[in-house]
């Protein structure tokens, strides 16, 4: 952690007891576990949701939980979050830390590909965190706005935001023909750039979140 990083991150609220020992644990149990949220950007995603006051929020790739645990923290009560997590075997992990939380109560944890699993929930969603396979990043907004043919899950004033964005840089270098997510990446950024349906501002902090405001 550098000087400037340091700085931000002691002048910022402080972590939660519970969401510090779930980063600790995601780094000494978990392969990549740079993937969690952490602390500046969970608590963002806290006042986020707090200022927002979402109902419903859909969660694209739940990790190990640190991200929903945060988003649940800002939730008012009765408002609920839908979080779907492909890899099976993070959810032990996960789901103990769930209950462990008196926010857990808010969070619903599905296994399974959102694409499959988002559609059949019979809800449309006030708030989305998209952080799941970067490559699916352009079907998951298709999804969500409707272009795929079946129905919206968001409406006007729908808050969108897509975690990794930036990719360590990549976006603005040359990329390889079978650089999968680096293409997705820029596609998903153009297409939402280019969606007169939407108001859209991206943000440095962290891998980048682009932050998506339906009009």
């Amino acid at each position: 952690m550098d000087l400037l990083e340091k700085y931000i991150h002691d002048h910022t609220s402080p972590e939660d007891e519970l969401l510090h020992e779930l980063d600790r644990e995601t780094n000494l149990r978990v392969v990549q576990p740079r993937m969690i949220s952490g602390h500046v950007q969970g608590k963002l995603l806290e006042m986020l949701v707090r200022m927002h006051r979402p109902q419903r929020i859909l969660e694209i790739g739940t990790f190990t939980g640190y991200s929903a645990l945060c988003m649940a923290a800002g939730l008012d009560e009765g408002a609920e979050i839908h979080t779907c997590e492909v890899e099976d075997e993070l959810e032990p992990l996960s789901q103990s830390f769930f209950d462990r939380s008196p926010h857990g109560s808010k969070i619903h944890l599905h296994i399974g590909s959102a694409l499959d699993i988002a559609p059949t929930l019979g809800c449309e969603f006030d708030m989305v965190f998209i952080d799941g396979d970067k490559r699916e990043y352009p079907e998951y907004y298709r999804m969500l706005m409707g272009d795929n043919g079946s129905k919206p899950l968001v409406h006007s004033g729908s808050v969108l935001i897509a975690d990794n964005i930036l990719w360590y840089g990549k976006v603005v270098q040359p990329v390889a023909h079978n650089d999968r997510h680096t293409q997705a990446l820029i596609e998903f950024n153009r297409m939402v750039r280019d969606d007169e349906r939407v108001e859209s501002v991206i943000v440095p902090i962290r891998d980048g979140l682009n932050i998506i405001y339906i009009k």
